[in-house]
């Protein structure tokens, strides 16, 4: 089946990725780790966005890293896929853990 956003899967080394792009910048997460400039990388991970004791939803984020005493939340996004959902989620995150470190890739 076709993706809406025209990513293809790809997969390196046994991993399989939402696309090329997310893939490419794994590869360079994978560099930066062995250089030392970031570590604990970490892919697919998942943080509940909670309410008043109530998950609402849950983001699962591209790549998680600490750079310096910093923890980077990364999500590789192209245009088409930054959808009203994912703006609210990313809002609601904001919301919820002021100064966050997120970062979107491009």
């Amino acid at each position: 089946m076709a993706n809406k956003y025209r990513a293809r899967k790809t997969v390196v080394d046994g991993i399989v990725f939402d696309s090329g792009l997310e893939a490419r910048r794994n590869a360079e997460l994978q560099l930066l780790a062995k250089a030392g400039v970031i570590r604990n990388l970490e892919r697919q991970v998942k943080i509940p966005l909670i309410v008043d004791g109530v998950q609402v939803c849950k983001m699962i984020v591209d790549h998680c890293y600490f750079e310096g005493n910093s923890r980077v939340l990364e999500e590789v996004k192209s245009k088409p896929t930054k959808t009203p959902v994912y703006r609210l989620k990313v809002r609601l995150l904001k919301a919820l853990f002021p100064g966050i470190d997120f970062r979107e890739y491009p």
